[in-house]
């Protein structure tokens, strides 16, 4: 056992999902082992003072990112820090909040990755990328329901933002372990449907992924599939997970998951445990999508591994 924290980073844009996918993978490993921290919670200036200087916050010039990268750095030592607290309803700071560290340490936000020391922190790193059209959906859902907006003025915040989301946000990509692309099916019926996403998991080598060679078959028909691509011009294998996948189909996953790290084993079978890949429906019901929940499961699998090699490397020394 790990004596330090295992940090995993989830990275993407406003709104991409990163706390739909951090809450999840906090009730696998136990919501009482997990510290989560968001760093966006480090922006320099305020909401008004963002307007006046006419910056946004996705531009590092914005964020504390010297600060971002003492916190990591503390953490990963096990040290308790004293993070800021940015308000999204206000657009202000709330006190901070002294943090100490258990076990697993999720660490979410827009930037993440924006400098070496900060990703040198990171045991496991995510990126989220939805289709752009599906994450403008996301956002017009959650700001105009939670924060207050209106649709234009979330959709002109988009404009505004979308040079720094190009220039800051997506070149982070390149740095995570695991990229992963919630997208709409391409049947005009099943598309309607916000909730029935399918997923597409690329696994750079990074990082040692289960071996998924047991699925790999050209059979494009099939709901879970693992393929060969490129991204960024590197070769990647890529785990493809349909909405409408079955029971039968999911369980082939899980057992290679399940086989290797024994605690996964409880959350294994996936149909009817509403621990992973829950989402809320329109109407207030709990649904569960199986996409989501293995990709909450892969990375959770990820996290335990590194907790095993940080622990062998411990007794090593």
């Amino acid at each position: 056992m790990a004596e330090r924290p295992i940090i995993l980073g989830i990275v993407g844009d406003s709104a991409a999902g990163k706390t739909t996918l951090t809450r999840g993978i906090a009730q696998v490993l136990g919501e009482h082992e997990v510290t989560t921290i968001c760093t966006d919670d480090y922006h320099r200036y305020d909401r008004q003072q963002r307007k006046e200087m006419g910056i946004s916050a996705l531009h590092p010039d914005c964020n504390y990112v010297d600060i971002i990268e003492q916190h990591l750095a503390l953490l990963r030592q096990g040290q308790p820090i004293l993070k800021p607290i940015y308000n999204h309803t206000s657009g202000e700071f709330d006190p901070p909040e002294y943090i100490q560290p258990k076990k697993f340490v999720i660490v979410e936000g827009l930037l993440g990755y924006s400098s070496k020391l900060a990703r040198d922190a990171y045991d496991v790193k995510v990126y989220l990328a939805p289709p752009e059209e599906l994450r403008t959906k996301w956002k017009i859902k959650r700001d105009t329901r939670k924060r207050g907006y209106n649709e234009e003025q979330v959709l002109s915040a988009l404009r505004q933002r979308e040079p720094d989301s190009e220039a800051f946000i997506r070149p982070q990509r390149k740095w995570s372990d695991v990229i992963v692309t919630f997208y709409p099916p391409e049947n005009p019926e099943e598309k309607a449907n916000d909730l029935l996403l399918n997923v597409n998991l690329v696994l750079r080598p990074t990082i040692p992924h289960p071996d998924f060679t047991e699925i790999l078959d050209d059979d494009l028909s099939k709901a879970i599939r693992l393929g060969l691509q490129r991204d960024m011009g590197k070769p990647v294998d890529v785990l493809a997970i349909d909405g409408h996948a079955t029971p039968e189909q999911v369980q082939k996953l899980e057992r290679m998951l399940c086989s290797e790290v024994p605690y996964l084993g409880q959350f294994c079978s996936l149909e009817g445990n509403q621990e992973v890949g829950k989402i809320v429906g329109t109407t207030g019901e709990t649904l569960q999508s199986y996409p989501l929940a293995l990709t909450q499961l892969l990375i959770t699998y990820h996290m335990l591994k590194a907790m095993n090699t940080a622990g062998k490397m411990k007794l090593a020394a």
